[in-house]
């Protein structure tokens, strides 16, 4: 329990804290996917309840998605800006 929400809180404030490069803010927001999806898991084998294990698996299909569609917004940003750099 404690694992996961260190690791949310380290997603939390990866993205609060350096909001300068694309790559950091997408890996702050798949820890926080991670943390909640740790948690889920947690919480399911605690109560014994497959709804948390199902919520987890959606998390984990919505991360995957988000990947791949931030990684080609940061392909296009790049190709655009010439930088992954926010401050200009």
């Amino acid at each position: 329990m404690t694992l996961s929400i260190i690791i949310f809180i380290v997603g939390v404030l990866g993205f609060i804290i350096n909001r300068t490069n694309l790559i950091i803010i997408l890996i702050s927001i798949e820890l926080i996917l991670l943390g909640a999806t740790l948690n889920f898991l947690i919480h399911g084998a605690i109560f014994d309840d497959i709804a948390c294990q199902t919520y987890s698996v959606i998390i984990i299909s919505l991360a995957g998605a988000e990947s791949a569609i931030g990684l080609a917004l940061v392909v296009a940003y790049y190709r655009l800006r010439g930088s992954i750099s926010l401050i200009n």
